[in-house]
């Protein structure tokens, strides 16, 4: 992996691709595959009936408050939950364990790339993570099925992500991810077996605004099923959030400094803003920091 790149990819998108990864490309397609068995078999027919309950055939006006995505979420740290999740295959699970396996060392040997890059020391960000019981590392599990109200219904409405480093393995064949950039929205193109890489609300705040998460959303399609599985390695719930000192102590123009927090209650405050901008989160934490010290 390159450092330059990915640290102006950090610094002016947030958001970069990986295909020299060093995941097996035989595991990416196997999970594919049993991804894609297991939305046939066991969660298509709900969606279906779910589109129907809510006459979303039908409407003729945009969709705000939901999304047309089909989904489940399988934590992989601190604890698993894998052996919880019905329906699924032993080989599915057995795949799914092994992806997560090569992606968290992917992940940190990220976070030690990004440490180069900003002059921090290694491990600073995987030790900012680490609470008492280490980091929260899970996979949310999307397929985003045709949509035949395209322009009223997103596939996920825009956000940013609220947490630390995102490795997102899309669908090659069907298209939807979006970025924001210059307030205009991107194609993320599909890529074979490459590992979409963006940056969660926490590295802004570590790294006091040199590096920004990035808002973005998936545009839903008239025809084909896009899988999506968003691997999230965020820090442990009572992580202590804060800009790193070496970051203040690097900037030579005044600007504001970032708040400070426990992850966890930046994430309760997420869990009701997340379709919003981030700013106003960034504030209200620091509101809360000012009432804490008074």
């Amino acid at each position: 992996m390159e450092n330059f790149p990915i640290n102006d990819a950090c610094e002016n998108w947030g958001f970069f691709e990986l295909v020299n990864h060093g995941i097996s490309l035989q595991l990416m397609d196997k999970v594919e595959k049993l991804t894609k068995e297991h939305y046939r078999k066991s969660m298509e027919q709900r969606f279906k009936e779910m589109v129907a309950s809510k006459g979303l055939e039908a409407v003729n006006s945009e969709i705000e408050d939901l999304d047309w995505e089909s989904t489940f979420f399988l934590r992989h740290l601190p604890h698993s939950n894998i052996s919880q999740i019905p329906d699924l295959d032993r080989d599915y699970r057995e795949a799914m364990e092994e992806f997560a396996v090569e992606l968290e060392k992917l992940a940190e040997q990220l976070l030690d790339l990004l440490c180069e890059n900003l002059g921090l020391e290694k491990g600073y960000l995987k030790k900012a993570f680490y609470g008492s019981k280490g980091p929260n590392f899970g996979t949310k599990v999307s397929n985003y099925p045709p949509c035949p109200k395209p322009d009223l219904i997103k596939g996920l409405r825009a956000h940013t992500d609220a947490g630390g480093i995102i490795l997102l393995f899309q669908d090659d064949k069907v298209s939807g991810l979006q970025l924001l950039k210059d307030g205009q929205w991107v194609d993320v193109p599909p890529m074979h077996h490459s590992i979409v890489i963006n940056l969660g609300d926490q590295l802004e705040v570590i790294t006091n605004g040199k590096y920004k998460s990035v808002m973005h959303r998936v545009i839903a399609q008239p025809d084909g099923n896009r899988m999506s599985l968003a691997s999230f390695y965020n820090p442990g719930d009572d992580a202590f959030i804060c800009p790193a000192p070496a970051m203040l102590e690097k900037q030579t123009e005044a600007c504001s400094t970032y708040p400070k927090f426990v992850f966890d209650d930046y994430m309760k405050l997420y869990s009701g803003l997340k379709f919003q901008a981030k700013e106003p989160r960034f504030e209200a934490m620091k509101a809360m920091e000012s009432i804490a010290t008074v």
